[in-house]
Order: structure tokens, then sequence, then C-alpha cells
């Protein structure tokens, strides 16, 4: 397996799952959220895109889904929350990210391998363990990154099995915030 540090973008230029594609992106200044927030509603993809938490089967891209980013500003983490087309929500996932920032305009983050998972349940779930061991043993990040992934995604995790992880709560109004654009 090659292990680099990824660089991933709110719009996602380069997924060519989706053919059809809208995106809007915001920022937000408000006494609970700072940073970028992007929308990408995925109006016709080539094949939908499934993944298995153990026994769970979820589909998390097909067409008519929306995928709502929030990049807070100063944080070690960026959200990413899935809708089916009826707007229900699929799934939060949280990277953990080394930095984020502003390329031509458009929100970035550089991803540092750890993630986690919460359903609509509250069942979570972190992944990725071996992808962030590979990064450290291949040189890709050093001790202090590892470390870093590892310290945010443990707070993380603590606010979320404590409910007080208030980002996740606000996905669904920053949804509306671009639909009532429309």
């Amino acid at each position: 397996m090659v292990v680099v540090l990824k660089r991933r973008y709110g719009n996602r230029p380069d997924w060519k799952r989706i053919i059809k594609r809208d995106y809007a992106q915001s920022y937000f200044d408000t006494e609970e959220f700072r940073g970028y927030v992007c929308l990408l509603h995925t109006v016709e993809v080539r094949e939908p895109l499934h993944v298995n938490y153990g026994e769970k089967k979820l589909c998390i891209v097909d067409d008519g889904y929306w995928w709502l980013q929030q990049f807070p500003s100063g944080e070690k983490y960026c959200v990413t929350t899935m809708f089916d087309a009826d707007g229900e929500i699929v799934q939060w996932y949280i990277d953990i990210c080394l930095e984020t920032g502003l390329e031509e305009g458009i929100p970035w983050m550089d991803d540092l391998f750890l993630d986690i998972i919460v359903l609509p349940s509250g069942e979570h779930f972190l992944v990725d363990v071996d992808e962030l061991d590979d990064a450290l043993n291949k040189g890709v990040i050093d001790r202090a990154d590892y470390e870093l992934a590892w310290d945010e995604a443990k707070r993380l995790m603590k606010l979320i099995e404590k409910r007080e992880f208030g980002l996740l709560d606000l996905a669904e109004e920053h949804k509306r915030f671009f639909i009532d654009k429309e």
C-alpha cells in the first residue's frame, strides 16, 4: 500500500464517480460555527457507493445524494454529513486532518488518515488506524503528527459519546441554508 498525505477539496473535482453535480459553499461566522461549509449534490453518479461497517451496509453516494462538508476554522478535523436523496442523514464522517486552508477560493484539508464514523443511531466507529500506522512507519508523517491524530480522535470520541459534539447537530441547519437559497 502506497501511503501519502491526501489533500481533499470541498468541491471534490477529481471524483470521477459523479457524472453531474451541483456545488455551493459559504463562509459562516456565527456563535456556533466559524469556517467554510460546502454542499455537494451528486445529481447523477456512474454507480452507487456502498460501505460496510461490520454487519451494516450503507449506501453513501447515489443519484440525488448530498454531501455537506464543514471545515471549522482552527480545528484539526472536518465533518462530512451524507444525506440520501430523501434528505435523511446516512452518516457523519469525521476526518482528522493536519491542517485546512483555502486554494483558489475552495476549502481543503490535509487528511491525517484517522477517521470517525457516526451513524444516526448513535453508533460510532474509529476507522483507518492501519492507514495511520502505515503513514508513520513509512515516514509520510512524523511521531508528532501521529500523536496529534490520536489525541484529536480521542478528544472527539469523548465528545461524541457524551453527545456534546455540536457540529453534528448543525448539519441540517447548514444544509437548509443552501437549499433555501435555491
